[in-house]
């Protein structure tokens, strides 16, 4: 009976452990299930057929939940003589076919109705981009800006080289004017001589949820198995 009595604190710590393991399994898991429905909402939405880039009244409505990667369509004609900025990027993870570091290049441009909207032009390996003249008819995707890092500048010191994909920093910086609170990945028309190279977005986020969970269930189940191998020793050694 003293042998059990002093199990009694122990079995209640590791019970507690027991519950926290178990409860990060299940929340693993609920967070597989919220990235599979995210990822399947975000390759509709970039697989439907284009729309008409909605009425700038709706603009302030939009939301990344519900309009990122939303594909879109208008006509844009690009402000002449605007200083362009450059994202840098190592790669693409929704571009299959940006292998290695280089550039994206964010212009601003007029919608029909004379707002400003930010589109990201494409790729390029190098800070130069032949300047856009006339009215294009674009297909794209609604993306909106990143945040800023506590750590990381968002461009250098000309404005030339950003970090971070912000429209609205960009255009505070180069003196763009005000812009539409989001911005538009081209997907097309390709330009002539191909640069910069614009093309289709392919939503490929990590899910790795399932192996997490399995791996906090397998911590609960080994901290189960260690705990009844010491108890049982306890109280052999004690009886």
């Amino acid at each position: 009976m003293r042998a059990r009595r002093g199990l009694i604190g122990p079995a209640i710590v590791a019970a507690a452990a027991f519950a926290v393991l178990i409860s990060l399994g299940v929340w693993q898991l609920q967070r597989k299930a919220w990235k599979e429905a995210l990822i399947e909402t975000m390759s509709h939405r970039s697989g439907a057929r284009p729309i008409e880039l909605p009425a700038p009244a709706s603009w302030d409505a939009l939301m990344p939940s519900a309009d990122e990667f939303r594909r879109v369509k208008l006509r844009a004609q690009f402000i002449e003589g605007a200083k362009p900025a450059f994202v840098y990027t190592g790669g693409s993870a929704l571009r299959d076919d940006i292998k290695s570091p280089g550039y994206f290049v964010f212009a601003p441009a007029r919608a029909p109705g004379g707002q400003i909207v930010v589109v990201n032009r494409g790729y390029t390996t190098q800070t130069e981009a032949k300047p856009v003249s006339g009215a294009l008819d674009l297909v794209g995707y609604l993306r909106f800006p990143e945040s800023a890092s506590a750590f990381v500048a968002d461009h250098d010191t000309s404005g030339t080289t950003w970090f971070v994909r912000d429209q609205r920093a960009m255009a505070k910086t180069l003196g763009w004017g005000d812009v539409a609170p989001f911005y538009i990945d081209q997907e097309s028309p390709v330009p002539a001589g191909g640069v910069p190279k614009p093309g289709p977005l392919k939503v490929q986020l990590r899910n790795d949820h399932l192996g997490y969970a399995l791996t906090w269930f397998g911590l609960a189940a080994g901290l189960v198995a260690v705990f009844s191998v010491w108890a049982w020793s306890q109280i052999r050694k004690k009886s």
